[in-house]
């Protein structure tokens, strides 16, 4: 079997999930893991499957036919190089939005060599002092050379640049 990581876009309307789904059935592929969103009136998502590995030319092929429905973008996944030391952490950030804050915090991230396993950001109304809030919650690997104490320190760096709330758990 090989792993093909699908990133598919197109203009929100029902339908869009089950075009992608019966392609990869008719192929003999496996539809395991996906982050599906409507963003803006757009549908946007990245699709993990499996197929067999004769039959990834014809699956590609047909999902390119969704064309003017999809845009779909075929990518062959890669074995992932596994670190047993490595440990989660997560981060819940709040605060007023403003540009910067996600390549801010990415940035401290990168910095002490964590991987981003998930990120989710979302901005939304204020509900009694008005302006818009920004939201993230951020999964990531924490290698095991990281120096904990300096990551936190960073961090609550950042909490008084960007007048932000940054939990780390």
């Amino acid at each position: 079997m090989t792993t093909l990581i699908l990133t598919v876009v197109g203009s929100d309307r029902p339908g869009l999930v089950a075009a992608v789904a019966d392609i990869v059935d008719e192929h003999g592929g496996n539809w395991e893991n996906s982050q599906l969103a409507e963003l803006a009136g757009a549908f946007a998502g990245v699709i993990q499957v499996s197929v067999p590995d004769d039959s990834r030319a014809d699956l590609t092929a047909a999902l390119r036919e969704l064309d003017g429905l999809l845009t779909v973008t075929v990518h062959a996944g890669s074995d992932a190089v596994d670190d047993a030391d490595a440990r989660p952490i997560t981060l819940q950030i709040l605060g007023n939005d403003r540009p910067g804050i996600v390549r801010e915090v990415s940035a401290v991230l990168s910095t002490h060599e964590l991987s981003i396993e998930s990120m989710t950001t979302e901005t939304r109304d204020a509900a009694m002092a008005g302006g818009r809030l920004f939201e993230a919650s951020v999964v990531a690997e924490v290698p095991a050379s990281a120096d904990l104490d300096q990551l936190r320190a960073d961090l609550e760096r950042l909490t008084t640049e960007l007048q932000v709330d940054i939990a780390l758990s």
